[in-house]
């Protein structure tokens, strides 16, 4: 079985930083395989005929702020947390409050791409959100705030290898770390939750609400170690892609005057996916193996 030399694990947590889940017949002797039938993904459509505009954020709070659902909605479309929001001069209400999270953020519903990917999660840089997905139907999403321009989040292909329920950075040991799932071992990124601003804001990682946070901490899978040294199987897939406009307004800013256009279609995420399919689909493949054979 393939093995992965690592960056010792000593090493891992002193580096953590900001920056740092046929049935066979046998008769007459003769065995027969029933066949599998694969389920296609069930087809979802968001909600329709919404539309944005900017409002005071102490008016809309002093009519709002006790309605949990519509708190959830508003921090997700201005990329925040509700301490955050409470700073903000004026924020993006949506014109219906009854939808669900996934109404108002930029991630496709299904993606029959990936179908046969049993987990895999997405952070996009452009829209400042995240997408988990499982066979191809989009589970969980929300906003995040990535690296600042200074120190930008890595893209590309990532797996999921160790997490701890609090730690400190040692790029500021006034910051503590909740729900932390580190990403890159030598680089120290990971997910976490961490004040969100409504802007790339980290030094690399990718910042969460708490709720999200703790959602991914306990849905995305660990790596399989041998030893301190080798890795035996990687944790979940995970995808950076996009890049943010930096000397620009912020692009969820464009669903004031055009509400379907911001959006990622399940073709780009297709596209972004394809060149990373063939490794993806051999760690899962590595990662079952592993399991079986415990």
């Amino acid at each position: 079985m393939k093995t992965y030399i690592l960056f010792p694990l000593s090493l891992a947590f002193g580096l953590l930083s900001c920056k740092n889940i046929d049935a066979n017949k046998d008769q007459n002797n003769v065995v027969e395989t029933e066949a599998v039938t694969e389920k296609p993904i069930p087809v979802r459509e968001k909600m329709g005929g919404i539309e944005y505009k900017k409002q005071a954020t102490k008016a809309w709070l002093k009519t709002n702020a006790k309605n949990a659902s519509a708190m959830q909605i508003v921090t997700d479309l201005n990329r925040t947390d509700a301490k955050n929001l409470a700073t903000m001069d004026s924020i993006i209400v949506p014109s219906k409050l009854d939808g669900k999270r996934e109404d108002y953020l930029p991630f496709p519903l299904q993606v029959q791409a990936l179908k046969g990917v049993d987990r895999i999660l997405f952070f996009s840089y452009a829209t400042q959100t995240f997408a988990a997905y499982q066979n191809g139907s989009l589970v969980y999403t929300g906003p995040t705030n990535m690296g600042r321009e200074k120190d930008p989040t890595p893209t590309g292909l990532f797996f999921t290898n160790w997490k701890a329920e609090k730690t400190t950075s040692t790029f500021n040991d006034e910051w503590d770390l909740k729900w932390n799932f580190n990403i890159e071992n030598k680089l120290g990124v990971g997910f976490h939750q961490y004040s969100l601003p409504g802007y790339p804001a980290s030094h690399s990682c990718l910042r969460l609400q708490e709720k999200d946070a703790k959602y991914l901490y306990d849905w995305a899978n660990q790596w399989v170690l041998a030893d301190k040294e080798t890795v035996k199987a990687k944790g979940t897939p995970v995808i950076v892609f996009g890049e943010y406009p930096f000397k620009g307004n912020k692009p969820w800013l464009q669903l004031l005057t055009t509400p379907d256009a911001f959006q990622l279609s399940e073709d780009e995420i297709s596209q972004v996916v394809a060149p990373k399919m063939d490794t993806i689909l051999k760690e899962q493949k590595n990662s079952k193996l592993v399991a079986q054979n415990k």
